[in-house]
């Protein structure tokens, strides 16, 4: 038995359409469920943080959001709070300001991560409704330590991009519409654990990333093999980690992501950089053109001005080149995103 939690313990995770689905979820659960609930909703740090009071009159569990150190209880749901990934430990939570992972904080990954270290075979991962993957590295890391992964149905998913992710690479276990989700949860719970198995040291020293806000080229190097890429989030190295059936990436700051939105972050990157582009030619255009304004109203040389008008005229042209391109969907819809992340 998992000390306070009883049999099992449940961890859910949910990004876009994520508070319909939760509610749902929650409202189907009966009272006597024999395990805790943990969730993760993606929301941005300056989220007003009233998701317990949606999911509290949702149904008749007690919600509330996750306290740093507190203990926790079976037949009770516990929500990361905006900017704080959830660690689950053993009997109690706590939140942190680590790295982000999946370029959001609070992440999937890392309650899914933490929950597996600390209660292995006892735990329930579910991903719901979300863009992108995040979700799918923590539940392939809930599988490797003997629990049961579960997702969402894509097709019943107002955005199936996270199921579907977790479908792809993950040996899933219970696959269900949302309306059957609550039912399978409630009798998972019950059931009791088949057979333990030992955490994995990487599983462990990962969530210590995530709870300390530590991490280290060494660490790293255990775990991982350095790739030719940098971080999009801070510059520094990225490793590919090699101990998962899921492919993805950490820096040494700490900062990971999944192989899907480590591309949409570099996406991301790129048309920063191309507008960065725009808007000096734009500059430079003007600077030209006011130069070679100057020169005329001065009386100056002719042909420099109209030299410097060229000049201008070609940057615009560039100018409209790189726009055209960036207004015409450089970087694919799916990487467009998530906003609530």
């Amino acid at each position: 038995m998992p000390g306070r939690s009883g049999n099992r313990v449940i961890a859910l995770g949910a990004s876009a359409g994520g508070i319909g689905a939760l509610s749902k979820v929650i409202a189907a659960l009966p009272e006597d469920i024999p395990a805790p609930l943990f969730i993760v909703q993606h929301v941005s740090p300056e989220s007003p943080g009233v998701l317990d009071q949606i999911l509290g009159r949702a149904g008749r569990l007690p919600v509330k959001y996750a306290e740093h150190g507190e203990h926790f209880h079976t037949g009770a749901v516990y929500i990361a709070p905006p900017d704080r990934h959830l660690i689950v430990k053993k009997d109690h939570l706590v939140l942190s300001r680590g790295p982000r992972e999946n370029r959001t904080r609070p992440a999937v990954d890392p309650l899914f991560r933490s929950a597996a270290a600390a209660y292995g075979a006892h735990v329930v991962g579910v991903v719901l409704t979300g863009l992108l993957d995040d979700g799918t590295a923590g539940l392939a890391t809930v599988k490797r330590c003997g629990g049961i992964s579960c997702i969402q149905d894509p097709r019943d998913a107002e955005f199936p991009g996270m199921p579907r992710s977790a479908l792809e690479s993950v040996d899933i276990d219970v696959c269900l519409p949302l309306g059957e989700l609550p039912s399978a949860l409630d009798r998972l719970a019950r059931q009791p654990v088949a057979k333990e198995v030992p955490i994995p040291e990487d599983v462990i020293l990962e969530s210590q990333i995530a709870e300390r806000a530590m991490s280290d080229i060494g660490v790293i190097d255990t775990m991982a093999e350095k790739a030719p890429f940098v971080c999009p989030e801070c510059g520094g190295g990225l490793w590919e980690m090699k101990n998962d059936t899921v492919l993805r990436y950490r820096c040494n700051t700490g900062h990971a992501y999944s192989k899907n939105t480590l591309l949409s972050s570099q996406n991301n990157v790129v048309e920063s950089a191309l507008w960065a582009a725009v808007r000096s030619l734009e500059e430079r255009a003007g600077i030209l053109s006011r130069m070679a304004r100057n020169s005329r109203e001065r009386g100056g040389r002719s042909s420099s001005a109209r030299e410097w008008e060229k000049e201008a005229g070609e940057s615009k042209a560039h100018a409209r080149q790189i726009r055209d391109l960036i207004m015409k969907g450089y970087a694919p819809q799916e990487a467009v995103t998530d906003r609530s992340s």
